[in-house]
């Protein structure tokens, strides 16, 4: 008979990495999964987040279920109790923000003067208008 290996994680370890899990689950998600995601990392009944929003816990579970979709003040006050950005709650990794390859150097360029960004935000407009020209000229 072959051997089988099992790999034994204490109860902090496996913690962590579950959390680490449903994080990056969130990040891919849709916003149903996101938001359920979101409300049992907090520990949140459907009731809680209802009553915390003012909806009916109907409407939360529409919501969960991807059969609904709030308006932009309920997306407001979702984000509010979940206390997470509406970005964080509507957009997945990659979706919105610069991707990670940029993300260094958009920070530095946070850190320049004003006229310094003034001359990074003119050349990236060019790039940009002269890559949508390429773009449509393929068309």
């Amino acid at each position: 008979m072959g051997h089988l290996e099992v790999n034994l994680l204490s109860g902090t370890h496996y913690a962590d990495l579950m959390k680490r899990l449903e994080k990056s689950a969130a990040s891919e998600a849709g916003f149903p999964e996101r938001l359920t995601i979101l409300r049992k990392e907090r520990s949140m009944t459907q009731q809680g987040l209802a009553d915390a929003v003012g909806l009916g816990i109907s409407q939360v579970k529409r919501y969960e279920a991807g059969t609904s979709q709030p308006t932009l003040d309920v997306i407001r006050n979702l984000a509010q109790a979940l206390r997470v950005s509406a970005d964080e709650l509507l957009f997945g990794a990659g979706e919105r923000g610069p991707d990670e390859e940029l993300r260094l150097q958009f920070e530095a360029v946070s850190r320049f003067t004003s006229e310094e960004k003034h001359v990074v935000k003119s050349l990236l407009e060019g790039m940009i208008l002269q890559h949508e020209a390429r773009r449509w000229a393929e068309r």
